[in-house]
């Protein structure tokens, strides 16, 4: 009998969760949110299971997501094996030609078909593809400091919009080809920002392993505008690995995204507390007010 009651407990709950998602539900059908999934997560398949379940319901619900990863800790792995040695100058890894062939070997096999294989194992339907596929992510050189990392210049998403039309989950490899035939790493949060910025997405979710944007006193900043990130990184409050997230955040915004956040991506099920519950994750970025709050302001 107790385990009834605590069985019909459970059941309550989430029945009222189900019931107060509704509004955030019918406001997210057929909104475009792309993730950025990176991080420990990456490495553990019980966290990679949780994460493609979410997504497998965000495109349940009518959500068109679009997965954009990273690999950073395998490509390190794999350099180490080959005895490549990796540098990085304001948080973006220094690539020469050698480096470029592992990143590409690792980015747009490895760790994208693990992402997809971990989408259609919880009954979605994914299709990995890099920014090479249909010259989505056409490059040019970032910084000469940085060898073949490159930067989005021409991005072209209509190969996006014929996978949301079949129903299909797209994840991105952040590669893309140059004018010449080169090859180019791209950031992965760079990448995420210029597929957002390029669909006008209504979200972009930056998934890390902190907690989100602190200030000074190590205090997580739920609510940002685009002149406190630029107010945080003038003072060095803001830097390392979180200045690329910002940028992208910045750069996001002023292409037409409604908001980006910075979310911790180690919370269980992060994504869904952000989209379809009044709790956020992390620090949300934004230069207008949405039309339903994701938290309290």
């Amino acid at each position: 009998m107790k385990k009834q009651l605590m069985n019909m407990r459970d059941s309550i709950a989430t029945a009222k969760t189900l019931n107060e998602a509704l509004p955030y539900l019918q406001r997210y059908t057929g909104a475009i949110v792309v993730i950025k999934f990176g991080g420990n997560a990456m490495g553990d398949d019980e966290a990679m299971a949780e994460f493609a379940r979410d997504v497998v319901l965000m495109r349940q619900v009518g959500v068109n997501p679009v997965v954009v990863h990273g690999g950073g800790p395998m490509i390190n792995a794999l350099l180490a094996k080959l005895g490549i040695k990796s540098e990085f100058v304001r948080g973006k890894r220094v690539t020469d030609a050698a480096t470029v062939e592992v990143v590409e070997m690792v980015l747009s096999g490895l760790v994208n078909k693990r992402i997809v294989q971990a989408i259609n194992d919880q009954g979605g339907r994914a299709v990995g593809i890099s920014g090479k596929d249909d010259d989505l992510m056409v490059c040019e050189p970032d910084d000469p400091e940085l060898g073949f990392v490159g930067k989005p210049r021409d991005m072209r998403v209509q190969v996006l919009h014929d996978l949301f039309k079949a129903g299909i989950i797209p994840v991105v490899a952040p590669v893309g080809p140059g004018d010449n035939g080169e090859t180019f790493n791209v950031n992965g949060d760079t990448a995420a920002g210029a597929i957002a910025g390029a669909l006008k997405a209504d979200r972009l979710l930056l998934l890390t392993d902190v907690s989100g944007v602190k200030d000074e006193t190590g205090a997580v900043v739920t609510q940002l505008s685009p002149e406190d990130i630029r107010d945080l990184t003038a003072r060095g409050v803001i830097a390392g690995g979180m200045i690329p997230k910002t940028e992208t955040a910045l750069a996001a915004l002023e292409q037409g995204v409604r908001a980006v956040v910075i979310i911790d991506g180690r919370i269980p099920n992060a994504c869904l507390l952000e989209l379809f519950t009044d709790h956020g994750a992390g620090s949300i970025i934004r230069s207008t007010e949405p039309r339903i709050k994701p938290r309290e302001e």
